[in-house]
């Protein structure tokens, strides 16, 4: 491997960025791939740049589909921060844990927020906007708000609208999510930024009970990240 390509791979690492190395198998040229351009001496197709970011996207090292080429994907971890401290988060953050996510709960009411009732799980009592600019939000993360208090998941939403989080959804029926919105567009949001907003959280499959509702989240998340998000029914 190059200096130069080692030392850029490592500087991706290090900000944990997404980058994927890709390796002609035949001579041993190298690239780097990531979201948005590539660097290197090995010259990629646009095929083979797509598979290389679709193996990002999925965690996937392995050898390409022309078999000419090898791809290590370095990924930082994933992330889950959820706003609220409540029982959907309860059942939420465990699927979450197991499914490979660093997971954080934001809550400032102390009280919810507690060992007890998420043990092993990164807890912060500080106000949602300051936890989240803390946390620094990147594309590896994904944001669920579910407090249904304005006070608490709009600060969080004006952080994670403004950060590269892949999934971004909040609770709440269709009436509270367009009455988020109007909010939202009072404080200078646009539409673009609407459509990042999974609302109601999680895929339609008339979940009910908290245990539902999370694994319809975890449905979602896994949807988006993947790029298989099926389509919403018409309202």
């Amino acid at each position: 491997m190059q200096a130069e390509l080692f030392d850029a791979l490592m500087a991706y690492r290090e900000q944990k960025r997404p980058v994927a190395m890709v390796t002609r198998l035949e001579d041993g040229a190298q690239a780097l791939v990531t979201p948005s351009g590539t660097e290197g001496a090995l010259d990629l197709s646009n095929a083979q740049i797509d598979e290389a970011r679709t193996r990002m996207r999925d965690d996937r090292s392995g050898i390409s589909a022309d078999g000419a080429h090898f791809t290590h994907v370095h990924n930082p971890p994933l992330r889950m921060i959820i706003v609220g401290a409540v029982h959907i988060s309860q059942l939420l953050a465990p699927m979450a844990a197991l499914s490979g996510y660093a997971v954080s709960i934001i809550d400032p009411r102390a009280s919810f927020a507690t060992e007890d009732r998420f043990p092993g799980i990164a807890l912060s009592d500080d106000w949602p906007d300051e936890a989240m600019e803390a946390m620094n939000p990147d594309s590896r993360t994904a944001i669920v708000t579910l407090t249904h208090d304005p006070k608490l998941d709009d600060p969080a939403l004006h952080v994670a609208l403004k950060s590269d989080a892949f999934y971004i959804a909040c609770l709440g029926s269709k009436r509270t999510h367009a009455r988020r919105l109007e909010r939202l567009r009072e404080e200078g949001f646009t539409d673009a930024d609407f459509q990042r907003i999974h609302g109601p959280a999680g895929l339609p499959i008339g979940a009910v009970s908290p245990a539902e509702i999370a694994i319809s989240v975890m449905a979602e998340m896994t949807a988006v990240k993947h790029g298989t998000e099926p389509l919403r029914a018409a309202a």
